[in-house]
């Protein structure tokens, strides 16, 4: 494997590509730290690109890539060769030092902060576990980079995430209680020269202020940049069981400034993916299944370019972001940034009540879908919850609250259904009728005045059926990003945000899993259940129609194994209650009144239809006589 990809490396730096090669060494080097030609190459490239004049963006990728490679970016104990700390100009005595942390907490979330960087080293949510019932920290070590990239006016380029900051003061623990309580530390640039990051927290809050302050850096920063990058990645950890899952709801999500929030690209195929935004940005988050971290400037971002790649190769992470973000910077002796970073669940109601849309973080649908779930599934949802604690009890009431809310629109459904079955038999009779295929046409039209002159509407039932497909899609969109669920037990499901188990295959099978969900197979039942009884529409009796009917229920089946067993539970419950109604809905049904209207109307012309009236009404204009009947 190695050796293949030192061929391609090889192959770019002879073709003169060095950012190419380069990515492809530091590659092999992520494999093997100690293969020799990779860590020759890494050097001589950066030491080419670092030598050109003003390329921040080769300057800075060359730092990040080589320490990445070479792995000097230990977080702990005293770092920096002489080269090191050359290479930072006024800031070079800031290049080493021992790194130590201050820690910084609510009832909510334990923050870790690190004077290497001066960023938060870990964010810990004390509300929440994993799927392993192990601390659920969104982030911890190096597997986060937070900082500035910038250059100095005698082209020294820094970043601040590789830097020691300095605290204010000696305390080395806040516990927020009763108001809101503040870190201080500095980078120091010389003297009374620093750049000065506040973090400030407060009670019952994810959300945590941090304000950026450039102290007398006007003849440091080089003096042609009106922007600074703000550089962020991070490893995002597995927390849930439902690996496939937590894939699919994955993404980073960003607002354009005063517009809309667009998500990278949810449930991508490509391992990979990416964009560069050139337009101003409010937020970039970080998010997966039920958790985020997101970044908010309380002015605006300049611009932005942001990636999402499948760690496929490791079990411990399921995504690696990156987001390079243009902050804006005027040359003054006092420039301050004012940031909000929120590390937290993606709750809907938290989001909702912390404003800029973060509530769009929890993706319910777009259009008419998301509006269902905004508007009526969650107010719902959130007020039987004050009631009852038991999520399996909770979503059976939402069934029915839904189900009684529909029936006036399904009862037409079940009446339609219900006559058809009563003049099943005469439709068999007319296929006997019409037993040659060029008589189909003939047997169609028969049939559609059986219906006619019994009162029936063979489509009365569709209507009714199309209008409740939106709630139908919005459960699909709200039960497997309802962090209410996460965790929650009912029956045999010990989680009903993923999926329920009652035997682990020893096999995998392509689409179904390793694994058979029986709240799954009970929705796959009741669903044929409920198409037999309902199987009487026009067409169902074609043999290929009749197949299509009962392999959907099976696709159904093989493709929501893996996700929410909470939404296979309410699929099921709600093909039950389908059943039952429709029971109900045919003991209203008079078999007799319904023969009875068909020999009525049978000694009555069949009534011409509007659109029929206006073809006779256009052909006498023109002077045609209609044909006679």
């Amino acid at each position: 494997m190695i050796e293949k990809a030192l061929v391609t490396a090889e192959a770019e730096y002879a073709r003169g590509d060095l950012e190419a090669a380069r990515t492809e060494y530091v590659n092999i080097l992520r494999i093997k730290s100690t293969e020799p030609v990779a860590l020759a190459r890494v050097s001589e490239i950066n030491s080419k690109l670092g030598s050109i004049p003003g390329n921040q963006k080769s300057d800075s990728l060359a730092v990040k890539q080589t320490n990445s490679a070479t792995g000097v970016n230990n977080s702990q104990g005293t770092q920096g060769t002489q080269t090191e700390i050359n290479q930072y100009g006024v800031f070079a005595q800031s290049a080493v030092g021992q790194n130590d942390f201050i820690t910084l907490e609510n009832n909510k979330i334990e923050l870790k902060i690190s004077l290497k960087g001066g960023r938060v080293y870990s964010a810990h949510l004390k509300d929440y576990k994993t799927f392993d019932a192990k601390p659920l920290i969104l982030f911890s070590g190096d597997s986060t980079v937070f900082g500035f990239n910038f250059f100095t006016t005698d082209n020294k380029a820094v970043q601040t995430n590789n830097l020691y900051f300095k605290p204010v003061s000696d305390q080395k623990a806040y516990n927020v209680v009763s108001r809101p309580e503040s870190v201080v530390l500095r980078l120091s640039a010389g003297e009374d020269k620093y750049i000065e990051y506040k973090y400030t927290l407060a009670p019952d809050k994810y959300m945590v202020d941090f304000n950026v302050n450039f102290k007398s850096m006007d003849g440091i920063i080089a003096s042609n940049q009106n922007s600074l990058t703000l550089d962020w990645k991070m490893y995002i950890p597995q927390q849930e069981k439902g690996r496939q899952n937590e894939e699919n709801y994955s993404d980073v999500t960003y607002k354009f400034y005063q517009d809309d929030v667009t998500y990278l690209k949810q449930r991508q195929s490509k391992e990979s993916e990416k964009v560069d935004v050139t337009t101003k940005l409010s937020w970039v988050a970080f998010q997966d299944q039920f958790f985020s971290s997101v970044i908010v400037s309380n002015d605006f971002f300049l611009n932005g370019a942001m990636s999402s790649t499948r760690t496929l190769t490791s079990k411990k992470y399921t995504r690696f972001y990156t987001s390079e973000l243009g902050v804006q910077y005027n040359q003054s002796s006092s420039n301050a940034i004012s940031l909000k970073m929120y590390y937290g669940p993606n709750s809907y109601t938290i989001l909702k009540k912390e404003g800029l849309e973060l509530d769009k973080l929890v993706f319910l649908g777009r259009n008419i879908i998301g509006w269902i779930s905004r508007f009526a599934i969650i107010p719902i949802f959130n007020w039987l919850n004050h009631f009852i604690s038991n999520f399996g009890l909770i979503i059976l009431i939402l069934t029915i609250i839904i189900k009684l809310v529909l029936f006036p629109l399904t009862f037409k459904s079940y009446q339609s259904q219900a006559k058809m079955q009563v003049l099943k038999p005469m439709v068999e009779e007319l296929g006997k009728k019409f037993p040659k295929k060029e008589d189909a046409m003939k047997k169609q039209q028969a049939t559609m005045d059986l219906y006619k002159r019994a009162g029936v509407n063979p489509m009365g039932g569709c209507l009714p059926m199309l209008l409740q497909m939106p709630i139908l899609f919005a459960m699909f969109r709200f039960f497997p990003v309802s962090i209410e669920l996460r965790q929650e037990h009912f029956l045999w499901a010990t989680d009903l945000s993923t999926y329920d188990s009652i035997l682990h295959l020893p096999f995998m099978i392509p689409m179904y899993g390793d694994h058979v969900s029986l709240f799954t197979l009970l929705m796959t039942a009741s669903t044929l259940l409920t198409m037999k009884m309902t199987g009487s529409s026009p067409g169902s009796d074609q043999p290929g129609m009749k197949m299509m009917m009962y392999m959907m229920p099976i696709m159904f089946m093989l493709i929501l194994n893996n996700f929410s067993a909470g939404l296979t539970y309410y699929y099921f419950l709600a093909n039950m209650l389908t059943y039952l109604q429709n029971i109900v809905s045919k003991r209203f049904i008079n078999a007799d009144a319904v023969l009875a209207t068909l020999e009525q109307n049978k000694k009555k012309a069949v009534p011409k239809s509007k659109w029929q009236q206006r073809l006779e009404a256009a052909a006498k204009q023109r002077g045609i006589n209609p044909p006679k009947k």
